[in-house]
């Protein structure tokens, strides 16, 4: 792979990660338009996945280190057992988090080879990028949007964990699958994707280093300046990205993505009809 298609890979993964339209998608759709940039390999998308999620890490370290010292501070056991949280809330996120990303893990062991397989199909792709476009759209229209981050409980966090797990599906969008349900449940849009984001960071790492650690080295493999280029653009756009989501979301709807997913699930119909993209 040369740099330019690193570049690419880099900035369609930065892009489309954190945004409610579907990541595994758009390198999908992206893989069959430009079949030079062919498959870049399980080691270069693990390290590349790592790396956009990184950027959540620097972006909410405040906040990950706060919950952390809080759930070690509310364990009744170790040396941290006579210890309390200062704040209940943030050891309770902590709670929230691991029990959210349970859903993730079992499915996404249960179901690797659909995942690999009959997921990958561009007919179901584009189903799903219009079918959730319509939840997200209606979640986001009758939502109540009165729930803050400091309302979550283990309750929701684990609905939210099963609307993350969706995204196994390309097509859901890791994002639009948590940030739809959390609207259905009455948070903000801004909560909605806050926690969207947590839930992400041990998901999306564990599916990363998952990947990393169990590829055999057989099959195609990027090369270590390819693979660094596209994991450094990934780790900068998805950075803005994020900046950039959380302030536009905090004054305006979803509706711009609504109808993207709406366009972009008309535009791979329209390609697969014309044989110009194959749906296996």
């Amino acid at each position: 792979m040369g740099i330019f298609e690193a570049v690419i890979l880099g900035l369609v993964q930065g892009l489309t990660e954190f945004l409610p339209v579907s990541s595994s998608a758009h390198l999908r759709i992206v893989g069959e338009l430009f079949p030079a940039l062919g498959d870049p390999g399980v080691t270069f998308t693990a390290v590349v996945q790592i790396g956009t999620e990184l950027a959540v890490v620097l972006y909410f370290r405040d906040d990950i280190i706060r919950i952390i010292r809080a759930w070690f501070n509310g364990l009744p056991f170790g040396p941290w057992k006579d210890r309390s949280p200062e704040d209940p809330q943030d050891a309770r996120l902590g709670w929230i988090v691991i029990i959210g990303t349970i859903p993730i893990v079992v499915l996404g062991l249960f179901l690797e080879g659909a995942i690999e397989s009959v997921f990958r199909n561009l007919y179901l792709t584009a189903l799903t990028l219009a079918l959730f476009a319509v939840f997200l759209g209606l979640a986001d229209r009758f939502s109540t949007h009165v729930k803050s981050v400091s309302d979550l409980s283990l309750r929701d966090g684990l609905i939210l964990g099963f609307a993350q797990s969706m995204a196994l599906v390309p097509g859901v969008s890791r994002s639009g699958g948590t940030i739809t349900v959390g609207l259905m449940l009455g948070y903000t849009r801004e909560a909605a994707a806050r926690v969207s984001f947590l839930l992400a960071i041990p998901a999306v790492l564990g599916s990363g280093f998952y990947r990393l650690f169990t590829d055999d080295g057989t099959g195609p493999q990027a090369g270590a300046v390819a693979t660094t280029v596209a994991t450094v653009v990934s780790f900068i756009v998805g950075y803005i990205v994020i900046v950039w989501f959380l302030k536009l979301i905090s004054t305006k709807s979803y509706l711009p993505f609504v109808t993207y997913r709406l366009l972009l699930a008309a535009v791979i119909v329209t390609l697969l009809t014309a044989g110009i993209l194959a749906p296996q």
